[in-house]
């Protein structure tokens, strides 16, 4: 679970999924992803009174994806779940999740039946998850969600993968194509306001489409390509009216709309191309996906 301004829901979340202990064998791993509350002091607390409660403090927040990321490389668990850590995925349904996987599946996400968002952050989540589904490849993409299972053997596929964008949806996609869902319950957020706001969706989705797909580059010729089209037909009838006529089309108004619209058009495939060779400078800076400052119980294992 990355851990973020959460100090106050952590010690009920850890009670509930000590309960879950007696019907599934887990651990507990809580990626502290740079709050700015006593969210560590509560971990360190935890893990302290629990043997089954692992904590890691990365060194500054480097998102939700990316802290996700840290906990998946530190599990020790042949099964991995990954949820919020406000509640709203209740640890009582954590087998079903795991029963759904014994089904032949890899991956299975828990779709909550009704989602307690507002219709602005609702319609941005499922802009995301059409995106989602082009870089997935995958129909469940319409069912993603941070609540979710899969095998630990998947991340063979992706463990040398090193970029500070980080897409754990996309990823599991490298190690398999065998995707489920199953309906959930989803509760209210026990306390504070969630962090994953419409800007930080529309955000995701765009790493999503220019970092795991080139979507945007094909849209952007098919985008010229049209222009084109458009300017030829333009030149048709400018050249058809004036041998019609016997003058050309009258008005600046129509010369600054066509060049408006064209000169619109190669500034935002010029952006496009931009937004590619921006990620290609940052990977070439080799930033890290996220760095680990401290792990409780000292000396635990804790991934890279």
């Amino acid at each position: 679970m990355p851990v973020y301004n959460s100090a106050g829901s952590l010690p009920l979340l850890v009670e509930r999924l000590a309960g879950v202990r007696s019907r599934v064998d887990l651990e507990v791993v809580l990626v502290n992803d740079g709050s700015a509350d006593a969210s560590w002091e509560t971990i360190k607390s935890l893990a302290g009174r629990h043997a089954f409660v692992r904590g890691l403090r990365l060194m500054r927040n480097y998102g939700q994806h990316n802290a996700l990321l840290a906990g998946i490389r530190a599990a020790r668990g042949a099964t991995i779940v990954t949820m919020d850590d406000d509640l709203q995925h209740p640890p009582e349904e954590i087998p079903k999740l795991l029963a759904a996987l014994d089904g032949g599946l890899d991956v299975v996400y828990g779709t909550p039946a009704r989602r307690p968002h507002s219709f602005l952050r609702n319609a941005a989540s499922g802009i995301t998850k059409l995106v989602l589904q082009r870089g997935m490849g995958a129909e469940t993409a319409r069912k993603v969600s941070a609540f979710r299972a899969f095998r630990a053997d998947l991340r063979r596929a992706f463990e040398n993968y090193q970029s500070p964008f980080v897409s754990i949806d996309v990823l599991l996609t490298w190690g398999t194509r065998r995707f489920g869902a199953v309906t959930v319950e989803q509760q209210a957020r026990a306390m504070g306001e969630s962090q994953y706001t419409l800007r930080a969706l529309v955000t995701h989705a765009v790493t999503v489409a220019t970092g795991f797909s080139t979507l945007p580059l094909r849209l952007a010729s098919l985008m010229g390509f049209a222009f084109t089209l458009f300017g030829l037909a333009v030149l048709a009838w400018v050249v058809g009216r004036y041998v019609a006529q016997g003058g050309s089309v009258p008005g600046f108004p129509f010369l600054a709309s066509i060049v408006a619209i064209f000169s619109g058009a190669q500034l935002f495939a010029l952006g496009i191309i931009g937004e590619y060779l921006a990620r290609m400078h940052v990977r070439m800076m080799e930033r890290p996906t996220y760095a680990i400052a401290e792990t409780v119980p000292d000396g635990a294992a804790a991934g890279r």
